[in-house]
């Protein structure tokens, strides 16, 4: 089967397309990308999604999935809200 793993970031983004068996996870996809070495990252902390939906490592993939690593928040949305909330 066919999946993608993506890192992104606000000026670019990383994809890397692989064929894998039917009943990879994603943590395996995570693993096969090379992607946690290449951009420095730490392997345990990396939180992962499909369709910006956050998904245990463990997940099964299906044909055509796309994998992302997951950014931390920059700023927490609720408290970004009420602050705009309060300046208008």
């Amino acid at each position: 089967m066919r999946v993608e793993v993506v890192w992104a970031l606000a000026e670019r983004q990383d994809l890397v397309t692989l064929e894998l068996e039917r009943g990879a996870t994603a943590a395996e996809a995570l693993a096969a990308s090379g992607l946690v070495e290449r951009h420095g990252l730490r392997a345990a902390s990396v939180v992962l999604g499909r369709a910006g939906v956050r998904i245990p490592p463990e997940s099964v993939l299906a044909d055509g999935d796309r994998v992302e690593i997951l950014r931390p928040l920059a700023a927490d949305p609720v408290a970004a809200r009420r602050r705009r909330a309060r300046r208008r």
